[in-house]
């Protein structure tokens, strides 16, 4: 076993059916606050029957979320966290609120209580995005983690199958590039290969019985695995394409994700033998593209780029912008083969290591 350092960083977590209980006091343990309630707009409802049993702590609701996180919705709920008289922010959803939450964090320096509706997994990261003039910026910084994250798995019930679906395969993606980081260590390798196989195991069975209790919290367990080892290792071809794709082309975030990943294994495990030889042990499968893909299509997921936005004058575009500023990644960024995986993820072909 080769030497590492790991320096662990992470929300107090509480987990479980029927945890969201547990709100009065967790929000008892941040002391004397005000808090500003954080939705999307279709989660508003949702968003103030979560916040009831606390109330009298409540500053205000703001429901404008938006994905990507553009500058001009931060700036709107700056304002509206200023004249509610906030301190704090609770957010309720997915990664579009949590996106937004870490920005108020990281500008304002304030905390965050997080409750997740989907499995992006975003709210164990210190990783924050934010879309100004068509390009999304990306970062790391520890004052945007969330001081904590609630997951109760009854409140995914009601996540629409095609929405647990690519969300849990955005989740995916984060420890299956995890695999070939550099800063992998054996420990994020176990949280790596136990969320991913918890999510393969959860997302049929999602689509098969939506109601599942079960197999919604594997999957919310699964998100919160990959998410947290998306907070410790670097990211490679996928996250720069993903975010590429989304800060420019506006693509929804998590069908992205589901969309790219394969092709993004593709171009990478030729050149990731230990990362390939744990993924095929997880997938359950030698051809690990190809059998994501296989899920992705058995499970009602988009595939292809073009069925959610994207322009075939688009796939140039997205290859130059993927080249500047490159993440590392185990196979240098080849323009021409790097057109070509865009090709294909555009048109939805099935991707092979053969």
């Amino acid at each position: 076993m080769k030497k590492f350092t790991f320096d662990y960083i992470s929300p107090r977590v509480v987990f479980g059916a029927g945890c969201l209980s547990a709100l009065p006091d967790e929000v008892e343990r941040f002391g004397t606050r005000r808090f500003l309630v954080l939705s999307t707009p279709d989660q508003h409802n949702v968003a103030k029957d979560i916040a009831r049993p606390v109330r009298d702590v409540v500053a205000g609701y703001f429901d404008r979320a938006t994905m990507h996180v553009p500058v001009e919705v931060v700036e709107e709920a700056e304002r509206a966290f200023a004249a509610s008289g906030a301190d704090s922010v609770i957010a309720v959803g997915g990664g579009s609120t949590t996106g937004l939450a870490k920005i108020l964090s990281m500008r304002l320096g304030v905390p965050s209580l997080v409750i997740p509706t989907t499995y992006a997994g975003s709210e164990m990261t210190t990783i924050w995005g934010i879309t100004e003039g068509g390009l999304k910026r990306t970062g790391r910084d520890a004052k945007v983690l969330p001081k904590t994250v609630i997951y109760d798995p009854l409140l995914t019930i009601g996540l629409p199958p095609a929405i647990s679906v690519t969300s849990g395969l955005n989740a995916i993606a984060h420890a299956a590039e995890g695999l070939y980081s550099a800063e992998l260590n054996p420990i994020l390798e176990s949280m790596c290969k136990q969320g991913i196989g918890a999510l393969i195991d959860a997302i049929p069975r999602l689509v098969g019985n939506p109601a599942d209790i079960e197999a919604r919290t594997g999957a919310l367990f699964g998100a919160w695995l990959c998410g947290t080892v998306l907070s410790h290792l670097g990211m490679g071809l996928h996250h720069k394409l993903c975010h590429t794709l989304g800060g420019t082309l506006n693509l929804p975030h998590a069908e992205t994700h589901a969309i790219v990943l394969p092709h993004a294994m593709s171009y990478n495990l030729p050149n990731a033998e230990a990362a390939r030889r744990l993924l095929q042990g997880v997938v359950g499968d030698d051809d690990v593209p190809g059998a994501l893909y296989d899920l992705a299509k058995r499970c009602g997921a988009p595939l292809s780029l073009a069925e959610i936005g994207m322009r075939t004058e688009d796939i140039s575009l997205v290859r130059d912008l993927a080249l500047k500023d490159q993440y590392p990644n185990p196979r240098a960024l080849e323009s021409d083969a790097l057109e070509t995986l865009l090709a294909n993820a555009f048109y939805g072909r099935r991707p092979s290591l053969t």
